[in-house]
């Protein structure tokens, strides 16, 4: 079972569909995280990338990556709906394998130094138990601002 569902993990992110990189988080400690996404071939970015071998872009592993640590280091501020973390720099990143359509990307991210709103981190995601992407994040802490997209109006629209 997982320690995180979609739902869960919905009420931490911010990240909605397509933007979304995380399905499930199977383990949370304090300074560590597992989470998953699972590779359908539904996925939009595959209609371009690539059609007739349709690989996940690497720097959407990274986004998944990046996604599993906001999750670790939102999850334990009680005012998180007012916060967001956002992705300050990728170093070292390498990418050792494919992510295919089928594919169960697992993403574990480990704290190497925590600030009070900056987290480095290391994280590697696996493939089937092989390695396909690793790098080292850092994530910023910052108050959300208040959104600049005006609410769906609830009125009807007229159709001419």
């Amino acid at each position: 079972m997982p320690k995180l569902d979609i739902q869960e993990i919905r009420e931490i992110l911010p990240h909605r569909y397509p933007m979304l990189l995380v399905d499930a988080i199977l383990e949370l400690e304090e300074e560590r995280i597992v989470g998953i996404k699972n590779v359908s071939v539904n996925e939009p970015f595959f209609v371009g990338h690539f059609p007739e071998y349709p690989v996940m872009p690497g720097v959407l592993v990274v986004e998944a990556m990046a996604q599993v640590a906001g999750v670790l280091v939102l999850k334990s501020l009680p005012d998180r709906k007012n916060k967001l973390v956002l992705l300050a720099t990728i170093e070292q990143a390498k990418f050792r394998g494919k992510v295919r359509p089928g594919d169960q990307l697992r993403v574990e991210m480990k704290v190497t130094k925590r600030k009070a709103n900056i987290a480095k981190m290391h994280g590697k995601a696996t493939v089937d138990g092989v390695v396909v992407a690793e790098a080292e994040l850092m994530c910023v802490l910052q108050e959300r601002e208040p959104s600049v997209v005006a609410p769906a109006s609830e009125e009807p629209v007229p159709v001419a």
